[in-house]
């Protein structure tokens, strides 16, 4: 039964016992025979043996179930057959319901058959029979082998009972051939000659047709051989092949051209029509070209939106087509939409590549050569071109990412980079000569000077002034909102956009929505980028800490590294050479690089940051604006989310950076005070000050020296020029007690030796050299000017800084200026910075000064009063001061004139060298002189009238001529002298003398209005005196 149904299924050609409709292949094959039909009748006089491949063509299988190919020609493949193993009668329909598809695909349906050569055995097990058991499996086999067994039979009975329809048949084809090849004739004897049967078979070939001689030796040509149907004669064709041959090259080169052209005609009209059909598929192309080309993004954007519409729409027609054929103009249209949208594809894919490396490259995140809002607009710019385009990775999260990685490696290299530059120029300082005292006092002289036509203060030597500046450039490239530290602050208000999604509402979606997916960043991306940020915060903060708190760096190998490549660095054909854009500063000899800092004991050496050899005053100026800096940028830090709301670890490292640049700045600042205050000295020029004339300029120069390290270490200390900035209060905290107090002794320290130190230029003995014009470094103390005279001109004055007496003048009146004003104002200036009141410093330095004012008036004062007292002990004790007896004395004695000449040389000294100290110098000396005529007076046992007379001469005559510089001392000393005198006389004498007072009055009257012209700089002048003024002190004799 199942033979019979599948004998049925295979002469209908149906896969079902029971179809529904009639098959579609069915219509398909009979309208292609149709076709095939009026093909034939068309060309039927193409071939002589049209008849027999018509009866080829026609001919079907007589083998049931037997396939056609799709060529028509019939084949024994069966389109199915029963399991060779005997468990189903059909392998198609089993394996269909396995799931094997077998019903379009011949091919794999013939390596399931057994009737096909490329039956594959293993491939029929494992899925005919892939769950079979090992006992099925041996049934088929026997199954197998008796069906091979009866084929066998039967094909040998069949063998045996047609052997001789064989035979005959064999007859008949070999018949057939021989006439095919001889044309009905026997096949040529053999030659006579031997040797001939050892030519070549095709040597007629070579020789002439039209030969008049022929060679005997020459094979016999077959005529009829020629049209034989064999392969030598090309099966009968080859005569008349080259005729059609010529025959066709002369009608090419006859009718070529015109047909040629007219058909070259038709397919331009095709193709013209076919673009006007499809102009603007040709045309997105070359548009989006030039819209790249142009850089004209908004046209490439609404090209590309038009080139994905048009695919997209090739795309729907090609999906409502199904298994139907599409029309011609739909197959053409989807052809040249499939041809534009691969060109599209192409160049956008290399644009996107483009963009991606402008969007990631540091010339598009640098700063350097744009303003913020230019690079902000550009990777914005960036990042909405691509999401048009479309992409599969986020361009905000790829951006950001290359931002981190840019800003790490730039910290990195720029914060490395600079501290080794700086050390090499720091060593260089250090081996160099220590400054002489001559250049420390001329950088320290400067503040007290103006700036000539604008040019800046020099405040230290071009070097140390240049290391100061690479120093303030580090800090303002590194902490800056210019810098790198506000390109941090900026990444984050960026990051913090994309996070809370603001700035992604200006970003596109894409074509159809398909990049809206990239508009948010998911939860671990935002955790990261948090993190990230902190870790450039930590960067800088660490870079900074180690500057200030740590050594000075021993490698400096780094310098011999190529430079890192900046947005503004060319491109270089070849290696990059260590040397190549650096600085002519930094390209040494990596075989003789420069020695590490001497340890010479100084106080700078720990300091990586300190210049050495740099004064004070450069220091302050430039720590000042270095803190600042430190203390805005660690107030930046600390503005950023992560880090200011974030761990409290983090705001407290920022805490500790700040106090501790601060600390470090101080200690090394106080260190060069000290040294400063020690070399002020050094500063007297013995020049007077253009506004006062009676002092130099040394306490203008000491006030302005003391008030800039007050000024600039009250920045330093507070960071007071950053306190504006919002939130700087919570990081930058007020100094500890230790740093105010260690500011305190340093300022009382300062003062003490600077004080000292101008004392010490006072009283140093100017020191002889053998050439006038050769200075010693002691002399520079003393006198400025090496010329013989010594002599300074300043302000229409002359100033004889070689006298030693006109030093300490000029220092003493210094001292007075410094007591009375500028020391005064330096603590009221201190405790106005600190917050702090000097009480016990106050009264300890004006204890100070006045002791040492005190002992420099008492050096200067010591010559004179050791000449008074040689003078008035020798004039009193002479045997000719007294008079003759019964002789009344009308005159002075010359030992007063001598001393009131010796006090008008010191008036003339100190009254043109320090007009303010003329009262002080000259009320101390009439105390002195008093003192010294009481004590001259003692030496003598008694007194008489007329020597009585002759002292009272003498002591009212030097009272009265110095009346203008009495004191209380002096009068209570000269008290003392007439009660001396009372006391050494009778009362006869005392009598006697009352009687002679009123012409004793008129002998002084006398003798003052003589010598009025040589003692006129005693003279009392216009305005009021500091002294009390003198009173006749006759009375004291008198009273007594």
């Amino acid at each position: 039964m199942a033979d019979l149904e599948r004998t049925v299924l295979d002469f209908y050609g149906v896969s079902t016992l029971y179809p529904v409709e009639w098959p579609a292949e069915k219509n398909i094959d009979s309208d292609v025979s149709e076709d095939e039909d009026k093909k034939k009748k068309i060309n039927r006089r193409k071939s002589r043996y049209q008849a027999l491949e018509r009866a080829v063509s026609n001919r079907s299988s007589n083998i049931p179930g037997s396939e056609t190919s799709g060529s028509g020609v019939s084949n024994l493949v069966q389109r199915d057959e029963p399991d060779p193993l005997g468990t189903t009668d059909s392998v198609v329909r089993t394996l269909k319901q396995l799931g094997v598809p077998l019903q379009d695909d011949s091919r794999l349906r013939n390596r399931f058959l057994l009737s096909s050569t490329t039956f594959s055995p293993a491939l029929f097990l494992s899925q005919m029979h892939s769950t079979a058991q090992t006992e099925s499996l041996l049934d088929g086999l026997d199954v197998l082998s008796r069906s091979i067994d009866q084929k066998s039979a039967s094909l040998k009975v069949l063998v045996e009972s047609n052997f001789e329809r064989f035979v005959r048949a064999k007859a008949t084809i070999d018949n057939v051939y021989k006439e095919m090849k001889y044309r009905g004739a026997d096949s040529i004897p053999p030659r006579a000659r031997t040797h001939s049967r050892h030519a070549s078979r095709n040597s007629f070939r070579g020789s002439s047709g039209n030969a008049g001689i022929t060679s005997p030796l020459a094979p016999v040509v077959d005529t009829r051989k020629k049209n034989a149907l064999v392969k030598e004669s090309e099966y009968g064709v080859m005569g008349v092949k080259a005729p059609l041959l010529d025959v066709s090259a002369k009608a090419e080169d006859v009718w070529g051209p015109a047909l040629g052209g007219r058909e070259k005609e038709e397919t331009l009209k095709t193709v013209a029509s076919s673009l006007d059909a499809y102009k603007e598929y040709v045309e997105t192309s070359a548009a989006i070209a030039d819209s790249i080309k142009r850089k004209d993004h908004e046209i490439l954007i609404e090209e590309y939106t038009k080139a994905r519409t048009f695919a997209e729409e090739a795309k729907e027609l090609v999906k409502k087509a199904g298994q139907s054929q599409p029309s011609d103009a739909q197959l053409y249209r989807i052809l040249v939409a499939a041809r534009m949208w691969h060109d599209v594809e192409e160049q956008i894919r290399v644009f996107k590549r483009d963009v991606w490396r402008r969007l990631i490259s540091p010339q598009s995140i640098a700063k350097s050569d744009t303003s913020s809002g230019q690079a902000q607009d550009q990777h914005m710019e960036l990042i909405t071109l691509l999401l048009e385009l479309g992409v599969e990775d986020n361009p905000i999260w790829v951006w950001l990412l290359s931002r981190y990685d840019f800003l790490k490696s730039r910290i990195q290299s720029t914060a490395e980079r600079s501290k080794v530059e700086i050390e090499v120029l720091r060593r260089r300082l250090a081996n160099s000569e220590k400054p002489s005292p001559q250049t420390i006092a001329s950088h320290l002289r400067t503040l007290g000077r103006q700036s000539v036509e604008g040019k800046p203060t020099s405040f230290d030597s071009a070097d140390i002034v240049e290391l100061w500046e690479m120093m303030v450039a580090f800090m303002n490239n590194l902490l800056s909102a210019q810098g790198i530290m506000g390109e941090v602050v900026e990444f984050w208000q960026t990051v913090q956009g994309f996070i809370d999604g603001k700035t992604q509402m200006t970003l596109p979606a894409g074509y159809n929505g398909e990049s809206k997916e990239h508009h948010r960043l998911s939860q671990q991306g935002t955790i990261d980028l948090q993190k990230g940020t902190i870790e450039l915060v930590d960067l800088i903060r660490d870079h900074v800490l180690s500057f200030f708190a740590g050594p000075p760096i021993e490698d400096i190998s780094l310098l011999f590294s190529p430079l890192p490549q900046s947005p503004g660095t060319p491109a270089i054909s070849g290696s990059l050479t260590p040397t190549a854009f650096r600085d002519p500063r930094f390209n040494l000899d990596p075989n003789n690089l420069p020695p590490p800092s001497p340890k010479r004991g100084e106080a700078w050496e720990k300091f990586a940051f300190w210049p050495p050899w740099s004064n004070s005053i450069s220091g302050v100026h430039y720590l000042s604006k270095i803190l600042a800096l430190v203390g805005s940028g660690a107030s930046d830090m600390a503005s950023i989310t992560p880090v200011g709301q974030g761990d409290a670890a983090e705001v407290e490292r920022l805490k500790t950076l700040v106090n501790v640049a601060r600390e470090r700045c101080v200690t090394a600042l106080c260190a060069a005070w000290n040294r400063d205050a020690e070399n002020i000295k050094y500063v007297e020029d013995w020049n007077r000050s253009a506004v006062r004339r009676d002092v130099t300029k040394m306490p203008a120069s000491f006030s302005s020296f003391e008030g800039a390290l007050l000024t600039g270490m009250q920045k330093i200390l507070y960071v007071s020029d950053v306190m504006s900035k919002p939130g700087a209060g919570d990081i930058v905290l007020p100094p500890p007690t230790k740093l105010l107090q260690m500011v305190r002794s340093q300022y009382v320290t300062t003062l003490y030796k600077a004080l000292s130190g101008m004392v010490e230029n006072a009283e140093r003995p100017l020191k002889k050299t053998d050439d006038d014009w050769t200075m010693d470094i002691d002399s520079y103390v003393i006198l400025n000017s090496p010329t013989s005279s010594s002599f300074s001109m300043v302000g229409g004055g002359t100033v004889d800084a070689g006298n030693r007496n006109v030093r300490m003048l000029l220092t003493l009146s210094n001292l007075q200026s410094l007591r009375t004003e500028v020391v005064r104002d330096l603590n009221i200036q201190f405790e106005n910075n600190f917050s702090v009141k000097l009480t016990d410093e106050t009264k300890t330095i004006r204890d100070v000064l006045g002791q040492i004012e005190q002992r420099l008036f008492q050096t200067y004062t010591k010559p004179s009063i050791e000449n008074l007292r040689r003078i008035v002990r020798a004039g009193v004790t002479a045997a000719d001061w007294p008079p003759p007896r019964g002789v009344k004395p009308r005159e002075v004695k010359a030992y007063v004139y001598e001393a009131l000449l010796s006090l008008v040389l010191v008036h003339t000294q100190v009254s043109t060298t320090a007009a303010s100290l003329t009262t002080q110098v000259l009320q101390f000396l009439l105390e002195q002189t008093s003192r010294e005529l009481l004590d001259a007076f003692k030496t003598r046992p008694r007194y008489n009238l007329e020597m009585l007379m002759q002292a009272t001469l003498d002591v009212e005559f030097v009272a009265q001529t110095l009346s203008h510089y009495t004191t209380d001392r002096a009068s209570e000393l000269q008290s003392l002298v007439y009660q001396e005198l009372d006391g050494r006389t009778d009362n006869d004498a005392r009598g006697r003398l009352q009687n002679e007072l009123p012409e004793m009055r008129a002998v002084l009257k006398r003798l003052r209005d003589a010598s009025k012209s040589e003692f006129t700089c005693f003279r009392k002048p216009k305005r009021a005196g500091t002294g009390p003024e003198r009173r006749d002190t006759g009375q004291s004799i008198g009273s007594s």
